[in-house]
């Protein structure tokens, strides 16, 4: 059996300001911005360069119940992971972007890791991992 996720939903307050922030600082592709009228909403999906797996699905909170996760989907955790196959150079690009860094850059048994901020205060972990660490390998399975 094979199966795989997908998409990954995260909650935004303006699709326009979240397709900035992504695509235009963080450098990931816009693979799809369709209008649904039925729903009167936009199905936005990005994704990083290179990337062949999960994409996120940039979903715009349409009820006051969803506000409160703008920014807090993880309850204030690091939420997101974007693996890096040269850690310093998307290091040097985001922060040449403006990209928000709460973490300076460390090297821990797994590989190198800073932590920064999306637009709404979701933590992400850049990082990249070191040859031979579980995870990088089966990244290199796909």
């Amino acid at each position: 059996m094979q199966q795989s996720i997908v998409h990954i939903a995260l909650v935004v307050r303006d699709y326009d300001e979240a397709i900035d922030f992504y695509v235009g600082k963080l450098g990931f592709e816009l693979l799809d911005d369709t209008y649904q009228p039925a729903q009167d909403k936009r199905w936005v999906v990005v994704a990083p360069p290179g990337g062949v797996g999960t994409t996120l699905l940039l979903a715009k909170a349409s009820k006051p119940e969803q506000a409160p996760f703008i920014g807090n989907q993880a309850g204030g955790r690091v939420f997101l992971f974007l693996n890096t196959d040269d850690f310093q150079r998307d290091y040097q690009r985001l922060r040449a972007n403006n990209v928000t860094f709460v973490r300076e850059p460390k090297e821990e048994e797994y590989g190198t890791v800073a932590v920064f901020q999306d637009l709404y205060g979701n933590l992400w972990d850049l990082l990249q991992l070191r040859p031979g660490h579980p995870i990088a390998a089966r990244m290199l399975a796909r």
